[in-house]
């Protein structure tokens, strides 16, 4: 929502139709322009391989993959296994002078480390840049500590 807000063009892909509601209903509240998001019901590996054989190119990705997952025609997602070759094809689909590239887990095998390691083993051969990586928490007013629930990891050219 922040980058259609701030005016790029957002191509939001999951293969659950009712994710895709979810969002589009999302975006209806948070004042996003209906034309400012692209909405694809499909397997992400799928899309990506049909966009980099189409030539389209991508400046920045946001991903936040789940554990494990179906696709719209029974594509089999684990990410523990798939994870790599998602990210090795988005080395393919971003453009030649890339921005970002984000990556989410809440996935309790994949540490933030393991994560960044993942970007930089995709990302940096080709175009340098640098990963820095987060533990996600859920803070708790009573003890004002943080529950880990995940990792973030951020890939950027410059």
């Amino acid at each position: 929502m922040a980058a259609a807000k701030a005016g790029a063009f957002v191509c939001h892909v999951d293969a659950s139709k009712g994710m895709v509601a979810r969002a589009k209903q999302n975006a209806l509240l948070s004042g996003v322009p209906s034309d400012g998001i692209r909405y694809i019901v499909d397997d992400c590996l799928a899309f990506v391989e049909r966009e980099i054989r189409r030539g389209n190119k991508y400046d920045a990705v946001i991903l936040d993959p789940p554990s494990f997952g179906r696709g719209p025609k029974g594509e089999r997602w684990v990410i523990e296994e798939s994870l790599d070759a998602l990210m090795s094809r988005i080395a393919e689909l971003v453009s030649d002078n890339p921005l970002f590239v984000i990556l989410n887990s809440y996935t309790t095998n994949l540490s933030p480390s393991t994560c960044g390691y993942i970007l930089h083993k995709s990302l940096y051969p080709r175009f340098g840049g640098s990963v820095s990586s987060d533990e996600l928490g859920l803070p708790v007013e009573e003890s004002g500590i943080a529950l880990p629930c995940g990792a973030a990891s951020r890939w950027t050219k410059f």
